[in-house]
This record gives C-alpha cells, sequence and structure tokens, in this order.
C-alpha cells in the first residue's frame, strides 16, 4: 500500500493510500479548489457515510439529493457540491456499468499507459490535463506502471519534475508544485495580457 501524503492529514492521506477510488474521487475534486482539500474531501466523505472504505455501488446507488446534501456539509466537500456530487456519482456509475465497480479494472487488464489514458479520458469530468495527471499519479505513487505511462502522461510523467499532485510527497514538494503553478498562471495572465494589447 503506498504512503501519500497529498492531503496533508495523516487520515485523509492513509484513505488515499489504501482506497484506489478515494483517490479518483480527490482526483475530480481537484479543480478550483485547494489541492489539499480536494484530496481530503474523500475522507470526510467516508466518515459522514459511516464507511471505512467508499464503495462506487453505493455512490451510483445514492438518491441524488441525498448525496448533494452529503457533498454540501458543512463543511462543504468542495466550492461547487451539488455539481461535483453529481459528477462523482457519473464517475461512480461508470465504474459500477464498466468496471464491477472496482477502480483498479481502469488498469486491471490494461496493455499499455496509452489504454489508461484513453479510459481515464472516457471518465465523467477528466479532461485530457486531469486524465494524464491521475496517470502520472498512479505511475509515480501507486505503483500502477503500464509499459509506456510516462509517454501517455506527457510532462507529467517526467521523472523529479514538480508540477502536480503526482509529484507530491511531502510539505517541501507540495510547496515546490505550487510555485509552479503559481508560475504557470502568471506566464498565462502575461499572454492573454500580451494578445490583448
Amino acid at each position: 500500500m503506498p504512503t501519500l501524503t497529498i492531503a496533508q492529514d495523516p487520515a485523509a492521506d492513509e484513505l488515499l493510500g489504501r482506497d484506489p477510488l478515494a483517490l479518483l474521487i480527490g482526483m475530480l475534486l481537484d479543480q478550483q479548489f485547494p489541492m489539499e482539500r480536494a484530496f481530503g474531501a474523500p475522507r470526510l466523505l467516508a466518515d459522514r457515510l459511516g464507511v471505512d472504505t467508499l464503495s462506487a455501488e453505493q455512490l451510483a446507488a445514492m438518491d441524488p439529493d441525498e448525496l448533494v446534501g452529503v457533498f454540501q456539509g458543512p463543511p462543504a466537500l468542495h466550492r461547487y457540491p451539488g455539481s461535483m456530487a453529481g459528477r462523482a456519482q457519473e464517475v461512480c456509475r461508470v465504474l459500477v456499468e464498466r468496471y464491477d465497480g472496482q477502480v483498479s479494472g481502469l488498469w486491471a487488464d490494461t496493455p499499455d499507459g496509452a489504454t489508461l489514458l484513453e479510459r481515464l479520458n472516457a471518465l465523467p469530468g477528466f479532461g485530457a490535463q486531469k486524465s494524464k495527471i491521475f496517470l502520472a499519479l498512479l505511475g509515480k505513487q501507486y505503483g500502477v506502471t503500464p509499459p509506456g505511462w510516462r509517454e501517455a502522461a506527457g510532462d507529467y510523467g517526467t521523472a523529479g519534475s514538480r508540477r502536480s499532485v503526482a509529484d507530491i510527497t511531502g510539505p517541501e514538494s507540495l510547496a515546490e508544485v505550487r510555485a509552479f503553478k503559481q508560475e504557470q498562471k502568471q506566464a498565462a495572465k502575461a499572454a492573454r495580457q500580451g494578445a490583448a494589447g
């Protein structure tokens, strides 16, 4: 079982390390929301549901309004609890329909990184960038390393990089990833201003 330090909270990170669905939901929630809170949210979700491990079957079958209530908290599991509850439920339904409710089904019989990337891209809420980051996270920290996974993950798969959640192994690397993201935002902003001027 991998030892993760993404949420910077021992109980939340312990769940991420042993429950692939928790990790997948954390990745889903990692947008327009602080990274540590996104990856800490699955622990809150499990606690509120009174379970030790998240179940795709349980989440897929829940009454949507009830699930929204669970996501709303307080504290809310995301800045947009309603839409994210719906998206998490959609992901769980896909897992139930295609992979017997098992996140590991995404990679269990994967011949290569490109195939795994395609499967991730097919999940609701997983665009090209999020899928590459999650693939890099699986390869770098979760031991899921199909042939060609680094190439499929692009820059996120580069060994020693500090680009994304895939590279967070403690407070120091978290600070480095945060600094990289700030630089990217500044560069994008400067490019927009240059194009507008």
